[in-house]
């Protein structure tokens, strides 16, 4: 493959990208997932003050809790619509927080220009690890902690994705669940840290409506799922539609008429060599 090929294959790429996360309502979507947010957030005890740039922040369910707090918040998301609702919540809040269209492959930011940065299943999505990788370490300053939140192949998403890729085309990207592999995360920061810590840990999804209602919300707001249902005719809709309603009540801890799910991701926290 020719290298011009390849950068088009690759924008070709990350223009698909930016469409499936722009789809559905990422912000009504996250208002589920904010408790495990602030969960993943108030871990880092992170001191007023410091520089905090947060990569793919969507419509900033960890940014906002630390600007809350006093830290200076930067968020960067591939999609535009999601910074304008981070934006919109900051300024509603008075909170000092700046939100841009940026890349996770390639963050417009100098060398070492944040104490802490932070991805909550996030940055795990682009198409290239190395790169992300890279400027993970690149954007951070000698001492500064990166700190990511990564689903796990074999927890309950990772489980989800297995039953998406039944029904849906592999992207021919690596798999975001890499991410959650101690090994595989070992290789692709290790060079550039002084200590690393990899915690296996369980984000409750909690939604006030039975499991199929879930499957449907999931439906409308996520993009990943909103895009994939799009790509199928409507037999091959019905059948993810019955397999993901089977899976949400396999491991539905609570009775029918609620939806809790424990599901398992890998919490990394590095220091900056």
């Amino acid at each position: 493959m020719s290298t011009t090929s390849t950068v088009s294959d690759i924008n070709g790429l990350k223009a698909r990208l930016k469409e499936t996360w722009m789809a559905g309502d990422y912000d009504l979507f996250s208002r589920y997932m904010e408790q495990g947010a602030r969960i993943f957030y108030e871990r880092l005890d992170i001191p007023a003050g410091c520089r905090l740039l947060d990569v793919a922040c969507g419509s900033g369910q960890v940014a906002l809790w630390a600007a809350r707090d006093g830290v200076n918040v930067t968020g960067v998301d591939i999609a535009p619509n999601q910074i304008q609702r981070a934006q919109a919540r900051a300024r509603a809040e008075g909170l000092n927080a700046r939100f841009m269209e940026g890349d996770a492959e390639a963050l417009p930011f100098e060398d070492a220009s944040f104490d802490v940065v932070t991805s909550l299943i996030g940055a795990m999505f682009a198409p290239r690890p190395e790169l992300v990788a890279r400027e993970l370490l690149r954007v951070c300053g000698p001492g500064g902690t990166i700190a990511m939140g990564n689903w796990t192949r074999e927890g309950f998403v990772g489980q989800m994705f297995k039953t998406f890729a039944k029904f849906v085309a592999p992207s021919g990207m690596p798999a975001p669940v890499l991410w959650g592999d101690e090994t595989v995360v070992r290789e692709r920061l290790g060079h550039g840290i002084s200590d690393l810590k990899m915690t296996r840990r369980y984000y409750d999804l909690t939604y006030p409506f039975p499991v199929a209602d879930v499957v449907e919300f999931f439906r409308q707001y996520y993009g990943p799922t909103n895009r994939a249902f799009a790509s199928l005719d409507e037999t091959s809709a019905r059948g993810l539609r019955e397999e993901l309603i089977a899976l949400w009540s396999a491991h539905n801890r609570a009775g029918n008429e609620l939806t809790v799910v424990q599901a398992e991701y890998l919490e990394v926290i590095a220091t900056r060599a």
